[in-house]
């Protein structure tokens, strides 16, 4: 470390006349940073404190809270004369993006917005710990350095995204730390308990999550993001604490897209960065295993919005404790992580602000060229309304990322359709909208609206298929010009709320807002039925699955029963219909088998070691903040007897269960569904249940007789140099299959006979037999988008996804493909509601 002490910008602990007001990390937190870890809100009363003692420099503010209730600070670090006009320095940025509505000209002269994002992952807490040397030393009195970039840069810093994430680790650690922490890697302190500090409060990893936003603080961070589009963003991370450190260029694939210039500035920061390390002697590598192509990273994401986004990686995570033993035999401290990253924030600002003129000019042309010359194949996309309430959805999406659409006048059209991958003619309607590819947001748009990924490597950190058509299961059109037939009015829209109903209220089945409105009726102790055949009332149609308030079931509640059906109505957004008759105008009368009464499931959730704590996550925050609905979260360890007598619907998610594996406990379980539970198995828990002889089989890849064993296989010669590489004939990282769907089973009620999955693994399954259905499956050719090895592609065909097993008066409902998928995977989600609530019934 004698070398780190000749930066020049390194004035640590060290404060000279004249600046004694403002108060190094140390002493203010009263120990040296890099002794011990720093709780969230001592963070953000250090960075307060620098706001108040140097606020000529910096001004902080609170753009949101967490789950948990802790603060979300950005702070804004200029010189006093750029501080005193940040707000026309914003404004300006904004306009050189063209995203203002203001006539003004932007002034290229402007200074060069560099944001830094620290602590994504709660549980790489290293880099919080850097963000707070980082705006010591920018406002330090004492460093001319600092002062000098400031010229010519804004800087801007979120402390850390995810402050429950990060105190979740925090805490732990030092509440099993001793007075000194222990280097040794076996140790407790090395080895945090489950679910871990990497992700939110609703253990979603908010560094998957910029482009859907699916997450309170994305939502949050984004539109102040939006405020200002930087023009570097840094998004600092941990790994594991062999590796040395990363910074960029990054890793292919590059998305195409990507600028020259982008790249061209990833290693002009590279050459930058790797300067000062190798003048102290560490080691770094770059152009390795992070790559830019998931939109929807803390790098991607800037990027497609004119940044020159960067994720920077630091040996440690959470086994790195406060001190560990590598494989080299020296210890890493967090001292050694936290300065690492220091230094790599102030070697970004320096090169930024020697590059400032180039990088506004250049985010200008980004943006200049997005409106006039924009890429992808399509000049416009038509999304289809299907009445159901994914539309809206989508539309909130876009606006969240200030992509601009409109609303279609009703005309004829001719475009390429999604779903068959055809030009044909069609006609617009009343709530269909169109995005226009000549806007600020081209590039983004064109990602996210990509059919099929292009892929110039395919070893992939992430998913490779994302197109919004597929996602929100929307027939969408590729059009060859843009649509100038449009209007930014929303169309009238009669939300149908009779003041009376004389024999029943009606809602339909076809999206989540259906499910919200089921699931507050459900808690307000009002009967509920759904169809199991479409049937005409009225002049009015109703599909399968239709919601059924009956009178008659409710007499109980008189006179409420209507305030209580609008109300539900009206807080999730659907339309009720009366129904004045039993007598249909065609299909099954309201009295008839075919329509059946809904009981209000008492769900239970699994948690725990061996769970995925993503999936768990995924389905605990889509019970509390999409449905509304209870929900019960056990530990996987105490299922027992008691829980289930008070279960009716038991989930199991993506996991390995170990009292799957125990004869006696897997015996009850069977009993239990026997006797009328309902068990819902997510991704791995099906392969565990078809290992565990429930009723399904693992499809296995059928093996080549005809291949002569005598021949010599060169095939089993393998280059030691490829071996990272070797694994992608059998590697599926995440691509959209187009599913087969039997639509009379409630299971895909709200369906057409298809639907698009995200399949991210190998797993595939037998078709069942007798007593059981075969919802969901895969034919042949299906595969969409996406990468998948060539070894798979023979596999998945010819079997089921999603199925449902009739045990007794109980169930078994298979998700071999998560319909939840970090909360984005919008069109899969009427399909677990259905598992939930319609299947057994």
């Amino acid at each position: 470390m004698k070398k780190a002490l000749a930066l020049l910008w390194l004035l640590v602990s060290v404060t000279l006349p004249g600046s004694a007001q403002i108060k190094s990390p140390e002493q203010f937190l009263g120990y040296k940073l890099g002794s011990r870890y720093t709780p969230h809100y001592n963070v953000v009363n250090y960075f307060k404190e620098i706001a108040a003692t140097a606020s000529s420099m910096v001004k902080l503010e609170e753009y949101g809270r967490t789950n948990e209730g802790r603060p979300l600070l950005l702070a804004a670090v200029a010189l006093p004369e750029n501080l005193n006009r940040l707000e026309q320095i914003r404004l300006n940025n904004l306009r050189l993006a063209g995203t203002t509505n203001d006539k003004a000209a932007a002034d290229e002269r402007g200074p060069a917005i560099v944001w830094l994002s620290y602590n994504v992952h709660g549980n790489e807490t290293s880099s919080s710990e850097a963000a707070m040397l980082t705006i010591y030393e920018l406002v330090n009195p004492s460093n001319a350095k600092t002062k000098e970039w400031l010229k010519n840069t804004v800087i801007l810093i979120d402390p850390c995204i995810n402050p429950d994430g990060r105190d979740r680790y925090v805490n732990w650690f030092n509440s099993v730390v001793g007075v000194t922490a222990n280097a040794q890697p076996f140790t407790r302190e090395h080895s945090e308990p489950w679910p871990g500090g990497r992700s939110n409060h609703y253990y979603f990893d908010l560094n998957r999550d910029w482009a859907w936003q699916t997450q309170v603080e994305s939502q949050q961070r984004i539109a102040k993001y939006n405020q200002w589009l930087p023009q570097i963003h840094v998004d600092y991370h941990e790994q594991g604490y062999n590796d040395p450190y990363y910074f960029a260029p990054a890793a292919e694939p590059f998305h195409e897209v990507i600028t020259p210039w982008q790249r061209e500035f990833q290693v002009l920061i590279g050459k930058n960065n790797a300067k000062y390390f190798d003048d102290n002697g560490w080691l770094f590598f770059t152009k390795e295993r992070f790559d830019l192509f998931y939109p929807s990273y803390g790098d991607t994401y800037p990027i497609y919005r004119g940044a020159i986004g960067m994720t920077y990686e630091q040996g440690g995570h959470s086994r790195g404790g406060a001190a560990v033993i590598n494989n080299d035999g020296d210890t890493l401290t967090l001292w050694d992580r936290l300065y690492h990253h220091f230094t790599t924030g102030m070697a970004t600002i320096e090169v930024s602000s020697q590059n400032a003129g180039k990088l506004v000019q250049e985010f200008k042309k980004y943006y200049d060229k997005a409106r006039s010359n924009p890429p992808g194949d399509f000049k416009a996309y038509v999304v289809k309304s299907d009445g159901s309430d994914r539309i809206n959805r989508l539309q909130k999406m876009l606006d969240r990322n200030q992509i601009e659409w409109n609303y279609v006048n009703a005309a004829g059209f001719s475009g390429l359709n999604y779903f068959t991958g055809k030009s044909e003619s069609f006609k617009t309607v009343s709530g269909d909208i169109v995005i226009n590819a000549n806007q600020p947001n081209a590039n983004l748009v064109d990602v996210l609206f990509e059919r099929s990924s292009k892929l110039s490597d395919s070893a992939t950190y992430d998913i490779t298929a994302w197109s919004m058509p597929y996602v929100y299961g929307l027939t969408t059109y590729g059009m060859g010009s843009y649509i100038s037939n449009t209007t930014k009015e929303a169309p009238a829209i009669t939300v149908a709320s009779p003041a009376s109903a004389k024999l029943a209220y009606a809602v339909r089945w076809n999206g989540v807002s259906s499910a919200r409105f089921l699931a507050e009726l459900m808690q307000k102790n009002v009967k509920v039925r759904f169809s199991e055949q479409p049937f005409t009332a009225g002049g009015q149609s109703f599909e399968k699955g239709t919601l059924l308030i009956v009178r008659t079931s409710n007499a109980g509640l008189g006179d409420k029963l209507h305030q209580l059906v609008s109300t539900a109505a009206g807080n999730a957004k659907v339309s009720v219909h009366a129904v004045e008759s039993g007598f249909v105008d065609k299909g099954f009368d309201l009295g008839s088998n075919k329509v059946h009464m809904l009981h209000a499931p008492k769900v239970t959730l699994m948690a725990g070691e061996g769970v995925s704590s993503l999936g768990m996550g995924e389905i605990w925050h889509f019970f509390e903040k999409d449905l509304g609905y209870p929900i019960s979260v056990v530990w996987s360890g105490e299922l027992n007897g008691q829980v289930l007598k008070n279960t009716d619907v038991l989930i199991l998610p993506d996991g390995f269960y170990k009292f799957l594996g125990d004869k006696t406990q897997n015996e009850n379980l069977k009993e239990w569904v026997n006797n009328g539970g309902k068990l819902i198995a997510l991704e791995g828990a099906v392969a565990q249940l078809a290992r565990a002889e429930w009723g399904i089989k693992q499809k296995e890849e059928k093996k080549d007789d005809k291949k002569d064993d005598k021949k010599d296989d060169y095939t089993m010669l393998r280059r030691y140099e490829n071996r990272e590489r070797d694994f992608l004939p059998g590697f599926n990282p995440g691509s959209i299959f187009k599913v087969e769907m039997d639509n009379s089973h409630p299971l895909a009620f709200g369906y057409d006979n298809f639907y698009y999955t995200l399949k991210q693994d190998d797993n595939i399954y037998e078709f069942f037999k007798d007593g059981s259905w075969n919802v969901g499956v895969l034919k042949k050719d299906n595969q969409v988008a996406g990468f998948v090895g060539s070894k798979l592609k023979e596999k998945l065909k010819d079997g089921v996804l999603f199925g449902v097993q009739d045990n007794g008066r109980g169930s078994i409902v298979f998700l071999a493909d998560n319909p939840l998928f970090r909360n984005f995977w919008e069109s899969g989600k009427l399909l677990f509601c259905n598992a939930v609530f319609l299947v057994g019934q």
